[in-house]
């Protein structure tokens, strides 16, 4: 095996310097993926780290290896979660911090970030601008230029994370992680593979910015449930790692990002981001496999999920389960017959969600109302007895969706 970069003992030296304030975060079993992936899955829920994800293990190591270097300040361009990171570690040490992201950030990763006392900048449509914007502040004002994944002392960071999976989980043959810039995993293959060289790393990124797949990412804004992983290129310095390390690497999409959330929330109670969640989504659309022997990881890798986004994912994964019924119902337009419909819903077991009057853009009689209801219900089966039960009664109901 050819000489690492970054060798065991300063991965270890580099855990002892955050000791005080990097969590050693649990790894479980997931019962749910076993039985749908077959093999043994365990998770390792980073999700669970202090700032919400992996971050904090590079960015504190960098202001330790910085020292009296970063007294006037240390500044980052970052989606979220590096800022994050780099602002609760400037707090521990008491130097000014100032973050750059590009407009469109998770409003809960900028709000925490000013939370931990940095001053935050948005603009710019890409992690680019926003890394672009933080390099001219550091040469303006003097201050320590912190890169989110392409530096040596961030990777060294990350790779903290590999030495748990190596202390935690017996017989580890797997582990698919995140992929963005290429930190973590660069870093967290590099520990894994100095100590087990056949445990194989597989990275994920999404298909909306894969540029370790696809050469390039696309211009402009990528919006993406995978905002954390979204980078234009590589780094100069996680590249190489990267392919010299990972023994593959696939893309997944946008939607099964989503249900992996999803999976992850009503399954293991797991709040957990779309950036962190790509691992699941690998291996439920059955892009990786599960060691036939022996363990195989995922990482969730953060939790730092923008709370308006959660209701969206719910009401779109209870309708495609079957358990969330739409139906347009003409209802006669006179007192007591809305509550007749949604007496004879109640009466089936149907839980009322919303209802609305639709007047307006529909073809009623002069006596007639239109109502669109949103209920639910057990399953399929249970939306089909709803609908001939209604039907039965001499309602003219449509179903406008159950999927």
């Amino acid at each position: 095996m050819e000489r690492a970069p970054i060798s065991t003992e300063s991965i270890v030296a580099a855990r002892h310097k955050a000791r005080a304030y990097v969590q050693h975060t649990p790894v479980t079993t997931s019962a749910a993926l076993s039985a749908m992936c077959g093999g043994d899955i365990v998770l390792k829920v980073e999700s669970l780290q202090r700032t919400g994800s992996f971050k904090i293990r590079g960015a504190l190591n960098k202001l330790a290896d910085l020292g009296d270097a970063a007294l006037n300040g240390v500044t980052a361009g970052s989606a979220g979660n590096h800022a994050q990171a780099l602002a609760f570690a400037a707090r521990t040490r008491n130097v000014p911090c100032e973050i750059f992201v590009p407009a469109g950030a998770s409003i809960a990763k900028v709000a925490a970030c000013r939370g931990y006392g940095a001053t935050v900048v948005e603009g710019g449509d890409s992690l680019d601008d926003a890394v672009a914007s933080a390099r001219a502040r550091s040469a303006q004002g003097n201050m320590a230029f912190c890169h989110p994944f392409d530096d040596l002392s961030i990777i060294t960071g990350q790779a903290t994370l590999g030495l748990e999976l190596l202390e935690d989980i017996e017989n580890l043959r797997q582990v698919i992680i995140p992929l963005g810039g290429g930190g973590l995993a660069s870093g967290v293959a590099l520990a894994l593979k100095q100590q087990l060289p056949h445990v194989r790393v597989i990275g994920v990124q999404v298909d909306a910015c894969a540029p370790y797949v696809q050469g390039s990412a696309p211009a402009g804004a990528v919006v993406t449930l995978a905002d954390g992983i979204a980078v234009k290129r590589p780094g100069d310095i996680t590249r190489p790692l990267v392919e010299q390390w990972l023994d593959d690497i696939v893309v997944v999409d946008e939607n099964s990002v989503a249900d992996a959330m999803m999976l992850l929330l009503e399954r293991s109670k797991l709040v957990v981001e779309g950036a962190g969640a790509v691992g699941v989504s690998a291996l439920m659309t059955k892009l990786v496999k599960p060691a036939s022997d022996g363990n195989t990881c995922i990482v969730l890798s953060g939790g730092n999920v923008d709370l308006g986004v959660l209701p969206g994912l719910v009401r779109r994964h209870e309708t495609r389960a079957g358990r969330r019924l739409i139906v347009f119902a003409r209802i006669s337009d006179r007192p007591g017959g809305l509550a007749r419909l949604l007496a004879l819903f109640a009466e089936l077991g149907a839980n009322l969600i919303e209802v609305e009057h639709v007047r307006d853009g529909v073809d009623l009689h002069v006596r007639e109302t239109g109502v669109q209801a949103v209920l639910e219900v057990k399953g399929r089966g249970h939306a089909d007895d709803i609908l001939a039960a209604a039907r039965g009664a001499g309602y003219e109901v449509a179903e406008i969706s159950s999927r």
